[in-house]
Formats: C-alpha cells, sequence, structure tokens
C-alpha cells in the first residue's frame, strides 16, 4: 500500500475512532492488531477483558467495504454489542437462538440486502443452509471470532461448533481477513487456535493479562456467610457478581442475602431459559445489585460497572478464575476481586474432575491427557489460594509474563506481616491427628483441639483423646490457619476426594520429635479492598448526571452503560463540558452520542456551574 494511501487509511481510522467511539488515542495493543487487518493480514490477540478487543474489529469492519461477520458464543454479548453499536449511530444486528422466527427472518432478510455493516452470530449458525446461502450472496470483508480458545480442546471452554469456522471460511467465495481474539490463552491453546481455524501467518500479539484496576485478594474465613455480609455491606450499593461451584449453593446464599435484605438474584443451568434471561436483565439493567451465580454466567456481559467479583468457592483452575474475576472493573476503574477459600473446596472441584463426562470428540488417550491436564490446573490453582507472595505475579506467571515479585496493589502485597515461631502448637496439631489415627480432615481436628462437643466427637469418643481441648485458648481461624500452613509447608497434606483426611508426612514427624521448628507469618494490617477512585468529583453532580443516564437508558430500553460509562459521567463531573465542543472532550463521547443526548447532561452541568458561580458570588 503506497504511502499517500496509507496516510488516508490512518486518517480515517482515527476519525472514526473519535467519531463513533469518543476517543482520540488507541489503546495498547490496538493499532497493531487494526493495522495488521487492515493490510489484509490475519491476527490473533490476546488482550485482557475490558481491554478493548472489540474495537480492533469494529473498526475495520466499518473501514471495509463489506460486511463483518462477528463469531460468538455469546448471546448476552452479541446483544450488548449491537445495541451499543446502534446507539452510536452503526448499523448491526445478531442471529441467535434468542429471536423468534420471524424476526430472524426479517434479519437475514435485512443482511442479504447489505442493510447491515457488522453480523454477530453463534458459530452454530454457520452450518444452517439458509445462513450459508445468504453469505455466499455478500461480500464479507472480515470475520473476527471472539472468545477464540473455545476452539481448543486443551481450553476450559471448548465449543465443538467452533471447529466448524475453517469449514465454513475456505467455502466462501473470497477468503475474508481473519480476526481471532480471546482473553486468557496458555501457549497450547495460542497453538490450536492458529491451526483449527487455519489463520495465515497471524500477526501474534499478546498485550499482557495484567488488569491494573484490580485489587485481588484470598481470604480464608471460618464463616464464609458472616465474611460475605462484612465484604458487601463495605461495598453498600454498589453492583457485584457473587460466584459459588454449585447450583444449590447459588439457591443457599442467594436465598442468604435476599432475608438479609440486599438486593440479589440469580442464575444457573437449572432455572428455565425464561428465568434465566429475566434475571439476568434484571442484574444488567441495575434492578438487582447483586448476581448470585454459577460459572454459567458472566460470559459475554459487557455491563462495566461491577464494582466487585467475589468467589464463595475456589474455581478449579487459573483460566476461570481471572475470566471471571475479571468481570469486574470494565470501565477501568478500581474494583475488587476477592476468593474465599475453605479445604472443603479443592473437595468440590476434584468431584467435578473426577465426574466430567468423556469428551465425545476427542479419544480415549486424549480425554486421559485432559483429565491428567485438569488436575495440574486445579493444583495450580490450590497454590494461588494458598500462597502468600504476590497474587498478581502468580497469575500473570502462570500465562507466561515475566514479572515483578511484589505488584503492591494486591492484599498479599498490601499486608505487613511478622515471623512468628509455632512449633509448640503444630506439635499439638500434629500430635492430635496422630492420636486420631489419621482418620478425620481439618474441621474434627479444628473441633478436637479447641474441645468442642459435637455428635462426631462423641460418636468417635475423640473427647477422651489426650489432645482434646489442648488449643482451647486458640480461635477457630487461628487454628484453621495454623493448619493451612502446616500443609504449606509440607509437613501435613490431604490425603482422598469428597472428604480428605489429614496425614502427617516424614517431616512433620520431625516437628513432633522436636528436631524441626515451624515459622508462621503473622499478618499485622490487611488490606482487602481496592480503593475508591473517583473520590475528587462532586458527588452531587455526579448523582444528578446518573439519574439522566438511567432515564435515558429507560426510554430506549437499554443498560445504563451502555449510554455512558462511570469514568464517562466523572469525565463529565471534572470537565464541566457546557458547550459542544467541551462535550466532545469527555472521555467516549463522539459525534452521535454528543447528538443524542449531549444536551441533556449539559443542562444538568449548566445549572451545576451556575449554582456554584451564585454559591461563590455570596
Amino acid at each position: 500500500m503506497g504511502d499517500k494511501k496509507w496516510d488516508a487509511v490512518e486518517a480515517k481510522k482515527y476519525h472514526i475512532l473519535e467519531w463513533y467511539f469518543g476517543y482520540k488515542q488507541f489503546r495498547s495493543g490496538q493499532e497493531d492488531v487494526i493495522d495488521s487487518i487492515l493490510s489484509g493480514r490475519d491476527a490473533l490477540a490476546v488482550m485482557p477483558t475490558g481491554a478493548g478487543k472489540s474495537v480492533c474489529y469494529q473498526v475495520p469492519g466499518l473501514m471495509f467495504d463489506g460486511v463483518t461477520l462477528v463469531i460468538s458464543p455469546l448471546i448476552s454479548l452479541m446483544k450488548d454489542q449491537v445495541n451499543a453499536l446502534t446507539s452510536m449511530g452503526i448499523r448491526a444486528a445478531y442471529l441467535n437462538r434468542s429471536l423468534s422466527n420471524a424476526q430472524y427472518n426479517k434479519a437475514l432478510g435485512n443482511m442479504s440486502r447489505g442493510m447491515y455493516k457488522i453480523v454477530y452470530v453463534a458459530p452454530e449458525r454457520l452450518v444452517s443452509e439458509r445462513f450459508v446461502r445468504v453469505c455466499m450472496t455478500l461480500e464479507i470483508s472480515l470475520i473476527a471470532i471472539d472468545e477464540a480458545h473455545c476452539v481448543s480442546q486443551w481450553g476450559q471452554d471448548f465449543r465443538p461448533g467452533y471447529l466448524n469456522i475453517a469449514r465454513f471460511i475456505n467455502s466462501l467465495p473470497k477468503r475474508p481477513v481473519v480476526g481471532a481474539f480471546t482473553a486468557t490463552a496458555t501457549a497450547d491453546v495460542k497453538a490450536d487456535i492458529v491451526q483449527l481455524l487455519q489463520l495465515d501467518n497471524p500477526v501474534m500479539l499478546t498485550t499482557g493479562f495484567d488488569r491494573p484496576n484490580l485489587f485481588f485478594s484470598v481470604m480464608h474465613p471460618v464463616d464464609k456467610r458472616q465474611t460475605l455480609i462484612k465484604l458487601i455491606q463495605e461495598r453498600s450499593g454498589k453492583t457485584g457478581i457473587v460466584y459459588c461451584s454449585t447450583r444449590k449453593k447459588v439457591e443457599e446464599i442467594c436465598t442468604f442475602l435476599c432475608s438479609k435484605g440486599y438486593s440479589a438474584t440469580r442464575y444457573h443451568a437449572g432455572l428455565t431459559d425464561e428465568e434465566r434471561l429475566k434475571n439476568q436483565e434484571d442484574f444488567v439493567y441495575d434492578r438487582k445489585r447483586i448476581m448470585v451465580a454459577t460459572n454459567a454466567f458472566g460470559m459475554g456481559i459487557d455491563k462495566s460497572d461491577v464494582r466487585f467479583v467475589i468467589h464463595y468457592n475456589m474455581p478449579k483452575n487459573i483460566e476461570s478464575y481471572y475470566q471471571e474475576a475479571g468481570r469486574a472493573g470494565r470501565d477501568g476503574e478500581d474494583a475488587d476481586c476477592i476468593l474465599l477459600f475453605g479445604a472443603q473446596d479443592i473437595s468440590t472441584a476434584q468431584y467435578f474432575i473426577d465426574n466430567a463426562e468423556a469428551n465425545a470428540e476427542m479419544t480415549p488417550e486424549q480425554n486421559a491427557a485432559f483429565r491428567q491436564k485438569e488436575e495440574e490446573r486445579l493444583q495450580h490453582m490450590i497454590a494461588y489460594s494458598k500462597t502468600q507472595g504476590c497474587l498478581r505475579a502468580f497469575m500473570l506467571r502462570y500465562f507466561g509474563e515475566h514479572t515483578p515479585d511484589s505488584c503492591g496493589k494486591c492484599a498479599n502485597c498490601k499486608t505487613k506481616y511478622r515471623m512468628v515461631d509455632v512449633t509448640v502448637d503444630a506439635q499439638k496439631i500434629l500430635s492430635c491427628i496422630v492420636r486420631t489415627k489419621e482418620q478425620f480432615g481439618s474441621q474434627v481436628i479444628c473441633d478436637v483441639l479447641r474441645g468442642k462437643e459435637t455428635q462426631k466427637i462423641r460418636s468417635f469418643e475423640l473427647h477422651k483423646q489426650t489432645t482434646y481441648g489442648i488449643l482451647r485458648d486458640v480461635s477457630a481461624s487461628q487454628l484453621k490457619s495454623l493448619i493451612e500452613t502446616l500443609e504449606d509447608q509440607g509437613f501435613i497434606r490431604h490425603i482422598g476426594v469428597g472428604r480428605p483426611v489429614l496425614k502427617v508426612t516424614k517431616s512433620g514427624w520431625l516437628v513432633l520429635k522436636g528436631k524441626v521448628s515451624v515459622q508462621s507469618r503473622e499478618a499485622l494490617k490487611v488490606r482487602t479492598t481496592a480503593k475508591t477512585m473517583g473520590a475528587e468529583v462532586n458527588p452531587e453532580l455526579f448523582g444528578e448526571l446518573q439519574k439522566v443516564r438511567t432515564a435515558i437508558a429507560g426510554k430506549r430500553g437499554v443498560p445504563s452503560y451502555i449510554i455512558f460509562s462511570d469514568t464517562a459521567l466523572r469525565s463529565m463531573c471534572t470537565i464541566l463540558p457546557t458547550t459542544d465542543e467541551m462535550f466532545l472532550r469527555v472521555n467516549g463521547v463522539g459525534e452521535t452520542k454528543l447528538r443524542l443526548y449531549g444536551e441533556q447532561f449539559m443542562r444538568v452541568i449548566r445549572e451545576h456551574v451556575s449554582g456554584d458561580s451564585s454559591i461563590s458570588a455570596l
């Protein structure tokens, strides 16, 4: 491409970025991917949630003459993305099973007449004869594959429909440029994406997995419910997701939160399609503040103002955890990602691995290898849950990034410790495990040491043990922490699945015999929450702008964040725009949004500025 022609392309892409999306500069990595696609070269981009992957294919899609197909497994994402595009004046549509026959026929007819620039489809749609027939008549310039890791049988979200994508692309009269996008992919998964999607000499871009605005913390509470309530109280009025590992636990926790007066709803695969859709929309449209869900919820939910994600149970791998936690803070503002870890979580995760159905698309050998990979992933997740090192560094290194030992922005890095000799108490714990014949888990051992009177202790006559009650003055949380310290340092280990029991290792016997001492880090000051961003803006003005946004969103039938993000509202509070020119300086405001919404927001701002002026004059 000649220099003059490329200069024109450069000017056009920046014009589109500012006119439609309201930004003057691309985020890290976006321009490299866009330039690759515009030059006609395939691309594989691994970019974290919230990094703006959609802009990487939407900008080229608007610049190309033909249609852009976006292949996505996520019905909710399709709807959100199309709402966002149409709110900016871009012709877009989605084709998936959420549409009625009449709606689908109308959308497909409009597509065949070239009425849309960007069309979102599910991978399963690629084998529909009617859909393929329409595609054969269109100029398809770009195919963007979202959640591209779903093509890999080694990924955590394998979707067989993704295996049809390469065949569909090869059947088109002219091969379009292909861009593949994902937020999480190990080296093996990236290699699978290139091979199975048959990407042609793609530009490979990994912008990094780090989300600096997310504050990570792991807690080991004795009473998870009370800890959950405390965490939510500290975040009063904020929107959040609480992930649970099972449907039963979702029902329990949602009922519990509602009984405490919190605005909560639920989401899991056991609900009807109608209830799942209603509950999801209640959350997205701010009718409910808290979503309690299994991992069935969240992929493609583009809600930008989620301020916290709490995992009530430990997921079975770091890929899933990072993806789920990453649904917080998509607007770039600070958000909390908190994992409430308990020993039982390990058994639950192991149960899911042990009872997973074999993948019919894979050979017995491949299924066995996949099972082994799942076991390895679980061990990494357990190690993350127990590490006393930097949580962010742990995850980033897992994904292959080189990073400093301390981020200074996670709970472990913000916690101050001192080293304490706990050898005597450790010997008492080890002695209790041995004297109860290594037949019980950590909860029973805790109960014996603290002298509790439970049915199990009575039935097994454990109250007659010499270790019964010898740590009566140690709190349950401290004792639990000591047991975890012993396991972390290799003095004991859990054996078995379902109800694992504690066994003393060879090094543990050395502690019992007084040949090895045990040191533990004692937390002096713990921080489990992110700092609050935007405290400097006028809260009264911010609240008034929120009301305007809510009213507009209600009239248009879209979530509030589709109109403007909280970041945009804070920008308005800072800039105080009262003219069109000033309003365009607001982060995320383009010409379309200025024309549609500008005057309504500026009217509130003018009144605020006028009020401040009159107060100043006094």
